[in-house]
């Protein structure tokens, strides 16, 4: 079993289910921070502020359908252990010998995952904000990325100066959503938008590279910008880089809403981190047993977090996004026990058995919810889901099949 094979493995289940739909796929890094010096010395790799704990890193692409919200999958999962320190300058070494060479390999890899869907649209934060990543995208993927230089434009001029005196197309209301030290609040946001030609970097790169990249990329920048933001909040302001046709005010509207899902990744990392699995908690000396380990939590994440969202929104998607199609007559049985010869209205599913909310009251029962008392959280919810792959291991072993 290695990483590559788990990626593998969970690929090919969302590679089906994206078919004909319009999909974001949604890429970030998160450090796992293990311990101290004494990891270190295990052989994990340096981690933190400063490098001086030991962890290894983690990096998905996380399928979402661009519509509707709801996550499909995991398109791709890279999990690795950082080595020696390379002692050849950073901007003299070619992109392969990178660490943000992981946002080409996410895009290539949503390529080829995600192939059967309507449109693939690569989402990624401000770390990503690299040339390469614009001008070495592929073929069949759209690009979105939050920008962080003030980059050169082929006409002289700056990227945010060019931004600050486009004209504005109109103005939204959006919920921003809480985040530690920040409560949830409204913001009325003003958008602009246009064309861009962004210049090839002349300095900060090795001369392989240069001579691979175009000297220009057009693409086109969203400009938004909140207006009167409520005392002692930062005021919001992105700018986003797209290979998007960006047309008219609903095109920019959609960028935005597109750029936004991606907080979706956030909400993963918390159930992967400390609200569901606490990964960071595992007690493990050999750093390629934890990425293996990782990586199968990161899989099983996916599910909680598709789970968490089927139960705050029971909206109707589809079982089959989260669960195999033979999981569907084991989880009916479970439910009949569950649910018993004459089920009060606490005591019954709610849910349509097609659905993910479901299989998700379900999963929570296997975790201790009683159905009685608020709603089951990422901790009960992984732990409703340990105990189902267990039954339906024994199931397979009753029947035969393993």
């Amino acid at each position: 079993m290695t990483v590559a094979a788990l990626s593998e493995a969970a690929g090919n289940r969302t590679r089906e289910r994206v078919a004909g739909r319009d999909i974001l796929a949604i890429q970030d890094t998160s450090e796992i921070v293990l311990g101290g010096p004494k990891l270190r010395k295990a052989g994990f790799g340096p981690v933190g502020r400063g490098g001086f704990l030991g962890g290894v890193l983690l990096h998905p692409v996380l399928a979402v359908d661009a519509m509707s919200g709801e996550l499909v999958g995991l398109a791709d999962i890279a999990v690795w252990n950082r080595g020696k320190r390379n002692d050849l300058h950073h901007a003299r070494r070619p992109l392969e010998q990178k660490e943000s060479q992981k946002w080409l390999n996410g895009a290539r890899r949503a390529s080829e995952v995600l192939a059967k869907a309507l449109r693939i649209t690569v989402v990624s934060d401000r770390e990503s904000d690299l040339y390469e990543d614009f001008a070495l995208k592929p073929e069949n993927v759209q690009v979105l990325i939050r920008a962080s230089a003030n980059r050169n434009l082929v006409n002289g001029e700056k990227l945010f100066g060019y931004a600050s005196r486009l004209p504005e197309a109109g103005r939204i209301s959006v919920t921003i959503p809480a985040s530690p030290g920040r409560p949830i609040r409204e913001a009325r946001l003003a958008l602009r938008f246009g064309p861009v030609t962004i210049k090839r970097p002349e300095r900060g790169m090795p001369s392989l590279d240069l001579k691979r990249l175009p000297e220009m990329v057009k693409l086109n920048l969203v400009d938004i910008c909140e207006i009167d933001p409520p005392n002692g909040a930062e005021p919001i302001h992105w700018r986003l880089l797209t290979s998007h046709e960006v047309e008219d005010f609903c095109m920019a509207h959609l960028m935005l809403d597109f750029y936004r899902k991606r907080w979706l990744i956030e909400e993963y990392f918390r159930t992967l981190k400390s609200a569901g699995f606490k990964i960071e908690n595992a007690r493990m000396s050999d750093p390629k047993v934890f990425m293996n380990f990782a990586a199968l939590a990161a899989i099983a994440a996916v599910t909680v977090t598709q789970m968490l969202r089927a139960r705050d929104n029971p909206s109707g998607q589809a079982l089959v996004d989260a669960f195999d199609p033979d999981d569907r007559p084991l989880l009916l049985a479970i439910c009949k026990d569950y649910e018993g010869e004459a089920p009060t209205a606490r005591q019954k599913n709610p849910h349509p058995p097609d659905t993910l909310a479901f299989a998700t009251w379900i999963i929570a029962r296997l975790g201790a919810w009683t159905g009685y008392h608020g709603k089951p959280g990422p901790a009960t919810l992984s732990r409703g889901l340990r105990r189902y792959y267990e039954i339906k291991y024994g199931a397979r072993i009753s029947a035969g099949i393993v």
